[in-house]
């Protein structure tokens, strides 16, 4: 029986990726078992989304908690609920939501060498990106006109921080696919490196979708 078993088992080539256990008869010499399908630079920024959705989850459970929460004089402060423009900021939320189809656009230009066309789809991403940041801005400055700073009451407080972060999230992801833009434009970023245009796709559709729940936490559940 050992013998056997012995004669089953092929000599080790030393210029053979070796593994864990000896080869038989009975391995598939054509197959490796690969160890991840994802590359680093995707691990990592799943690994930060991951982070992120715990971050936001402390600040939207913050603001629930906050919203309602009345000074101990007893006075009812002034709340962003009663100021909320629900059409114009729904129009702001469609703007971000239709930069996602951009930047689905966008991945696929890139997938299928069309360069141009990547160019463009980046460059729209960017600018709805910053209009929806535009109409933030101008929804802040109305609000403090309207008496509602960011210290007049602990719900402001946990309003503004919870919209103002994800603001800075945007801001940062106009900044990134700007950045893109132009390393596609100078020929630095090309088809073989479609995975990093991919990489921000997944950033920016992940700021999406937070401010989807955003929006129906903050401004749709009353």
């Amino acid at each position: 029986m050992t013998e056997t078993a012995e004669a089953a088992v092929e000599p080790v080539d030393p210029d053979e990726p070796q593994i864990a256990y000896p080869r038989t008869s009975w391995d598939d010499y054509e197959m490796v078992p690969p160890t991840t399908s994802l590359s680093n630079e995707k691990m990592t920024m799943w690994a930060f989304l991951g982070s992120d959705c715990l971050l936001f989850g402390a600040l939207i459970s913050t603001y629930l908690l906050l919203r309602n929460r009345k000074p101990p004089s007893g006075e009812e402060p002034l709340a962003a609920a009663d100021l909320f423009d629900i059409p114009f900021t729904s129009v702001s939320s469609f703007v971000l939501l239709m930069s996602s189809l951009t930047m689905v656009l966008a991945v696929s230009s890139i997938t299928r060498r069309e360069m141009e066309r990547c160019k463009l789809w980046l460059l729209s991403t960017a600018a709805l990106g910053a209009v929806f940041i535009a109409g933030q801005v101008y929804e802040f400055t109305s609000f403090y006109r309207e008496g509602l700073g960011y210290t007049v009451s602990i719900s402001s407080s946990a309003f503004y921080t919870l919209t103002g972060f994800h603001g800075v999230h945007v801001s940062l992801g106009v900044v990134m696919l700007v950045t893109l833009w132009m390393l596609v434009n100078r020929g630095i970023l090309g088809p073989e490196r479609a995975e990093t245009v991919e990489i921000i796709g997944l950033y920016w559709h992940f700021v999406d979708i937070v401010w989807i729940v955003i929006f129906a936490v903050v401004y749709l559940i009353p």
